[in-house]
């Protein structure tokens, strides 16, 4: 029961219950754009060419070669003499298979030929280099 000389207490917005809920959205957009990300392969400096085109095949292989010359097949070490043995074993029956190589562009040349050799001796495997657009 109220009596009749107590003042009416003025309308009131609580924004802090508004303020948490736009920090939650706004969380969950910074967290779900972070997975928006494709990484197929390790982390590299990839070099920058005019005439890159995007590859549209479902199965790829990607193998890396960082700026110290180190060879990853889909994102595990391996050794140079190795890819040959486990692409094929990788592509098995399946004819369509890419295999990307993602090369920084501070490796020596010589290192990226010896990768795409021992690619091209497996046979049913497409070759490709990853590059960035200008």
């Amino acid at each position: 029961m109220r009596l009749q000389d107590e003042p009416d207490i003025p309308a009131q917005i609580n924004i802090v219950p508004m303020i948490d809920v736009i920090f939650a959205i706004l969380t969950f957009f910074i967290m779900s754009t972070l997975f928006l990300t494709r990484s197929e392969g390790l982390p590299v400096n990839l070099p920058k060419a005019a005439t890159a085109q995007q590859q549209q095949v479902p199965s790829k292989i990607t193998i890396t070669v960082d700026e110290q010359g180190v060879v990853s097949l889909n994102k595990k070490p391996i050794a140079v003499d190795d890819i040959t043995p486990q692409v094929r074993s990788l592509i098995g029956s399946n004819s369509e298979m890419l295999v990307i190589i993602n090369a920084d562009e501070k490796v020596t040349h010589g290192k990226v030929i010896a990768v795409m050799d021992r690619v091209r001796e497996v046979p049913g495997a497409k070759l490709a280099v990853a590059t960035q657009r200008r």
